[in-house]
């Protein structure tokens, strides 16, 4: 649990937080992003309660990205995230999950889980995802669901996984929209979903999904609000 309420800004106990632009091993993160992640507390910064992870556009764009990797991972539980997320064309916030250890091989063999993805283009249409060998966006096979919720940018939201040894439940507020269930005989290719995965917050610009209709510069600044996280297992 973490409602960023402590006195001394980020607890660095729990989170790692991820800095530069993926190169030289995976440049623009494998999707063509446009920004710098930094820890510079112009786009990171806890504020009156509140996780700020703020995107600025600029020479270098700027944005800041977070992970839990500094404590275990949680393998089944339930995952809440409270949100409010950033408005323009060009954005891609993103409440995610990946493994502790790629015990099945890099991705997607290992896996991936997408609480919350949304794109500044499509501001209130919110995607819950999953990524396997079997069923990922490379190959046009992957698993997800999406739920409107028109005003994901003005009200804070609370997204969440309920993820079992058979099935991974996504919802908004309580109210579920999205089911991926473990097939019958499923290998990792289909059902990577029994080991430690770890929870990553950011907000990125441009890319293959998040800049498909180009970036409005007045945009910027662009913040995702985090109001807490919760992990019950």
């Amino acid at each position: 649990f973490d409602d960023f309420n402590g006195p001394q800004g980020l607890n660095t106990s729990i989170w790692h937080v991820i800095e530069g632009n993926g190169c030289p091993q995976n440049c623009g993160f494998g999707n063509h992003e446009q920004q710098t992640y930094t820890a510079n507390p112009k786009n990171l910064r806890v504020e009156r309660g509140n996780l700020i992870i703020e995107a600025h556009r600029a020479a270098i764009t700027t944005s800041a990205k977070i992970t839990s990797q500094t404590v275990p991972g949680w393998q089944y539980g339930r995952i809440e995230v409270r949100a409010k997320l950033p408005k323009g064309i060009g954005t891609w916030p993103a409440i995610w999950m990946m493994p502790d250890q790629n015990i099945y091989g890099p991705w997607p063999k290992s896996g991936e889980i997408d609480i919350m993805e949304q794109v500044g283009y499509e501001e209130g249409v919110i995607h819950g995802t999953v990524h396997t060998e079997a069923y990922n966006h490379r190959i046009g096979t992957h698993k997800g669901g999406t739920h409107i919720t028109a005003s994901a940018t003005s009200e804070f939201h609370v997204y969440a996984i309920e993820w079992k040894t058979e099935n991974i439940t996504w919802s908004i507020d309580g109210e579920p929209f999205f089911s991926f269930d473990k097939e019958a005989g499923a290998s990792s290719a289909q059902w990577p979903y029994d080991q430690p995965f770890h929870l990553i917050l950011n907000l990125a610009v441009g890319g293959d999904w998040g800049g498909a209709k180009g970036i409005d510069a007045d945009a910027f600044p662009a913040r995702l609000e985090i109001d807490w996280v919760k992990v019950w297992q």
